[in-house]
């Protein structure tokens, strides 16, 4: 199976695919997988956050560090702006973010951007995951940030009964 590159991510998705087990979909999509330093201290600071351990042992080897000036700290928290930072340093291939905002910004840079959905999308079609279902309404059960009529929108767009 051909693999999508080198990914960045931010703390969103993380959490997201965390939460629904279904973090090792990263390393089924793309070849590398980075994450900034800040994203990283954002992930592991809280040792009671749910799936802090999963996260610590999936990305312990996968953090860097921002080398230039962060132009982006200005128009979006931390984590996200050395996220599009570390994508430009490091020529990614996609930008693995949800934060809406964000992601505007980053799309006028010509960053390539994916999401958790993407994400859940893509592996379905790929065949590592049967059904989206589940991985959604586990979403909505632990309040992550997506719309329900966005979710039933990708659910019959997959041949899925709507939530």
């Amino acid at each position: 199976m051909m693999k999508n590159g080198l990914v960045i991510s931010d703390s969103g998705p993380i959490i997201s695919l965390a939460l629904v087990g279904k973090l090792w979909l990263l390393e089924e999509l793309f070849d590398e997988i980075k994450i900034p330093k800040s994203v990283w201290e954002e992930l592991t600071s809280d040792s009671e956050k749910l799936f802090v351990d999963s996260i610590s042992i999936f990305f312990k080897d996968k953090v860097s560090e921002i080398s230039t000036f962060n132009e982006f700290l200005i128009l979006m928290d931390k984590g996200e702006s050395e996220s599009l930072t570390l994508y430009r340093e490091l020529n990614a291939d996609f930008l693995l973010i949800d934060d809406l905002k964000a992601r505007k910004i980053a799309e006028i840079y010509n960053i390539n951007c994916i999401g958790t959905l993407g994400v859940l999308i893509a592996s379905k079609r790929k065949g590592l995951i049967p059904n989206l279902k589940p991985e959604f309404e586990e979403f909505l059960l632990h309040k992550r940030f997506y719309g329900i009529e966005l979710l039933n929108k990708i659910l019959l767009e997959n041949g899925e009964e709507i939530i």
